[in-house]
């Protein structure tokens, strides 16, 4: 989305924006490196680090402005939680007035690094970079209709290699109620805590990292929310009208039997099994849309099924809940395989509109990294990697609240403002000196 579309009015739609969000970190002395923050993050530049931004915000103070914007993002107390529910509050209307909130969207972003030494850093899965290699792993929240989607919350993953480490712990400012969670564990407690705060509940979309966990789509349930979320190939299931078998009849000693069971006639298959067996008439061409223009098609099959992991703990059968697959025709086997607990009379289409709205957050947080500088934080504590996650959503927002006021027809290439000239020999600290 960038800087483009805006109208005349928006610098002044800017500041009254930003005066909402100085609410949010409790000193009026901290307004001025709020928006110098969040309009060094809009403006055009390569690089989004505290120096460049203070460089093109205010050319003729550099060294004051640097100093000010680098404290009020890794070293002032305010809370980036805080910061994010003030966004979520005044963008949030916005959105909805395209109609209201459909899902919430669970995912996770990673950010490379080069060294070892930043918060949370490891060799991990890096969806960026499509392998494994150093970086941080946020865990994200965002909530969506189809017009827009907004970040609401964002988490740093901490490995158990950094959770149990009291050196490195203490060096990077981790918190001393900080412990190590899973990823679909800190999706739950960001869920729960959305619900708290009173966010129109969605249907719950998340990939296969995050639907495998059967205790955390057993948590949404619990939670009265619906889902729909992505399974492996692997994961097991009943066949349409079967169940596991009832407790063993009791021999008159002990404690009656109480948990359902399998045995090696009667067992459930895996998700690719079951595809694979499905008849031709099972399966159907959908089109749906992604984005605000493009188009897509594939072909999907889905059938009432009972999850069956980890059943054989439990008194009663899992109750029946869509199994959703893709299977594109150019393929030679399925590609993708869904749990979903929408509605039973719903139709195909719909399921598969529903589902494939997470592919919209793919967007958001290719903005937030490639033109608002997410991954450009050099610092490297809690404080600031969470500080300056929740300013490039601050930046974000209000984007989106400008392109909720102008029509396609209206957009234009005008950034909100240009990038003061730099001061003649300003040269970024670390760089080369000229010959």
């Amino acid at each position: 989305m960038g800087l483009h579309g805006m109208s005349g009015d928006s610098e002044s739609r800017f500041e009254s924006y930003v005066e909402d969000l100085c609410r949010a970190v409790r000193h009026a002395d901290r307004a001025a490196p709020l928006r110098a923050y969040c309009l060094g993050l809009m403006l055009p530049g390569d690089s989004k680090s505290v120096e460049p931004m203070a460089a093109r915000v205010e050319p003729g103070r550099v060294q004051a402005a640097h100093q000010s914007m680098h404290h009020f993002v890794a070293k002032a107390d305010w809370s980036d939680a805080t910061m994010l529910a003030a966004v979520r509050a005044t963008v949030l209307p916005a959105i909805e007035r395209h109609g209201k909130l459909r899902t919430w969207i669970i995912d996770d972003t990673g950010l490379p690094k080069k060294g070892v030494h930043s918060v949370g850093v490891a060799r991990q899965y890096c969806g960026q970079l499509g392998k494994q290699d150093n970086c941080q792993v946020a865990v994200t929240l965002s909530v969506a209709n189809d017009h827009a989607s907004l970040p609401i919350a964002y988490r740093l993953y901490l490995p158990e290699g950094w959770a149990s480490d009291p050196a490195r712990r203490h060096r990077a400012g981790v918190p001393d109620d900080v412990t190590f969670r899973t990823k679909p564990q800190l999706a739950l407690e960001q869920v729960r805590a959305a619900l708290a705060e009173g966010v129109a509940p969605g249907v719950v979309l998340a990939d296969a990292g995050y639907g495998v966990d059967t205790a955390f789509r057993t948590g949404l349930s619990r939670l009265g929310l619906t889902y729909a979320v992505g399974i492996q190939s692997t994961a097991s299931l009943w066949r349409p009208g079967e169940a596991p078998l009832p407790p063993k009849p009791w021999s008159g000693r002990g404690r009656p039997p109480s948990l359902v069971r399998h045995d090696p006639e009667h067992k459930p298959v895996s998700a690719k099994e079951m595809a694979t067996s499905l008849p031709p008439a099972a399966w159907q061409t959908v089109t749906w849309r992604e984005g605000t223009n493009i188009v897509l098609s594939s072909r999907f099959a889905a059938i009432r099924v009972r999850p069956a992991h980890r059943d054989t703990l439990h008194s009663e059968p899992r109750p029946e809940e869509w199994f959703l697959v893709e299977w594109p025709e150019d393929e030679a086997e399925p590609t993708k395989y869904w749990f979903s607990t929408l509605p039973d009379d719903m139709k195909l289409a719909d399921l598969v509109e529903i589902t494939k709205l997470r592919g919209r957050i793919e967007r958001d947080f290719q903005n937030l990294k490639q033109e608002l500088g997410l991954g450009h934080y050099e610092g490297r504590g809690w404080r600031g990697f969470h500080h300056h996650a929740a300013l490039c959503i601050a930046a974000y927002g209000f984007l989106i609240t400008e392109r909720s006021l102008i029509p396609p027809s209206g957009l234009c290439s005008a950034p909100i403002r240009q990038a003061p000239a730099l001061p003649d020999g300003y040269r970024p600290r670390g760089s080369a000196r000229p010959a």
